[in-house]
């Protein structure tokens, strides 16, 4: 059997792996269009290993980010894949945050979480000495990786099984025909008897070109990222996270220390201008277009209007930015920040304008799409494998 995994990034390759692990004797091709693996949002995200803190319990979120976690640090160290189990502690600074707090605990452990722990004002300074907070709750499951690492030796896992990948190929055209998959891209056509779409940013176009019709749609949110200047990084020990707002869709800003050295501080989200648009100069006409004619947007928009402002806000002056990073560490200074990396996410957005919160997997008959595979996908990406994998079983029965 011809299995054929659009995007080459790491959901894409840990599902390539996975599959010629279970099915070793498939024909697997990865098609990837840029010129490596995991140039998106792979490659662009905060490198943070989630155990599953936010997400709703008895969510696929939820019970792969558990399942994940475990997979990857295991994954790591088989593969000298350079990772650290270092911890966070997600900080209540206002009154008013300690039952959402004291929710988020419970929350975690009814996800299975082990070892968290509620820190109070003088607890907090042990972990984290320069953090606000009136409370706090450490998770000690979390961690930092490099996902471009760990993507790499996926790809190296794929070849030395009898897998393929194809980079600088990009599908620009999908037909189903007899039972098999007509697949035309940049550098040449292919076949496929079924065909995996883990396109990321393009996923729900990839996924109209095989003729599904899912009401959902990728819009675009840039995460943009500051970095502290080296005499500043001890001011953070590892990361620092806010309590969610229920009221706001995204986390929020927050501090990450990286793998290789250094500590980032953000992301905020705002609008890109093109679905592969880090810089706020990228644009695109076509995904603008794309965007500001899908009524999900102008509904979330409308919802939305005050932070999507605020956000703006943030991404134009580097001052606000240092403001809302002072909620967490009050020490931080603008002079503080250089400018550091930005990544988007591939968010699915309904018609009605919600946010789509859980990992979204739809089937057809010779195909399954990946259309909704925010974080923490890149930590669960092994189990999203799984859950892919288990959705098409019947095809290799």
């Amino acid at each position: 059997m011809k299995v054929v995994i659009i995007g080459g990034g790491i959901v894409g390759l840990a599902t390539g792996y996975q599959l010629l692990q279970r099915f070793p004797a498939i024909h697997l091709l990865v098609l990837e269009k840029e010129a490596g693996p995991g140039r998106h949002q792979t490659g662009h995200n905060s490198g943070v290993l989630h155990c599953g803190l936010y997400y709703k319990p008895g969510s696929i979120k939820a019970r792969l980010a558990v399942q994940g976690i475990r997979r990857m640090v295991d994954f790591c160290a088989r593969h000298d894949v350079h990772y650290e189990v270092c911890g966070k502690v997600v900080v209540a600074t206002e009154p008013e945050e300690i039952p959402r707090l004291h929710a988020l605990l419970e929350r975690g452990k009814a996800n299975g979480l082990e070892g968290l722990e509620l820190l109070d004002r003088d607890k907090i300074r042990e972990y984290e000495p320069h953090a606000a907070g009136i409370a706090a709750i450490r998770v000690p499951q979390e961690g930092i990786v490099d996902f471009l690492a760990v993507a790499e030796a996926l790809a190296l896992e794929i070849s030395s099984l009898g897998g393929e990948i194809k980079c600088s190929s990009e599908v620009i055209g999908l037909k189903e025909e007899a039972g098999e998959w007509k697949i035309r891209t940049t550098a040449g056509d292919y076949e496929a008897d079924f065909l995996i779409n883990c396109g990321g940013l393009q996923c729900d176009r990839l996924s109209r070109m095989a003729g599904s019709r899912d009401s959902c749609q990728i819009v675009p949110f840039r995460g943009e990222y500051f970095k502290l200047k080296p005499e500043r990084e001890h001011l953070v020990r590892n990361l620092i996270y806010p309590v969610p707002d229920p009221k706001f869709p995204f986390l929020g800003v927050h501090f990450t220390r990286q793998i290789h050295g250094g500590v980032e501080a953000g992301p905020n989200a705002v609008l890109a201008f093109a679905r592969e648009g880090y810089r706020f100069r990228d644009v695109s006409f076509r995904d603008l277009v794309e965007t500001l004619t899908f009524r999900g947007f102008w509904r979330f928009f409308l919802r939305y209007p005050k932070m999507c402002m605020e956000e703006l806000g943030c991404s134009l002056s580097k001052a606000l930015f240092s403001r809302a990073l002072q909620r967490l560490v009050p020490e931080i200074q603008a002079s503080d920040l250089v400018q550091g990396g930005a990544g988007v996410r591939a968010q699915a957005l309904s018609s009605s304008g919600e946010l789509v919160q859980d990992f979204r997997l739809v089937r057809q008959d010779r195909a399954l799409h990946v259309l909704n595979a925010p974080s923490p996908a890149a930590t669960a990406s092994l189990a999203i494998a799984d859950e892919i994998i288990n959705e098409i079983r019947d095809v290799f029965a």
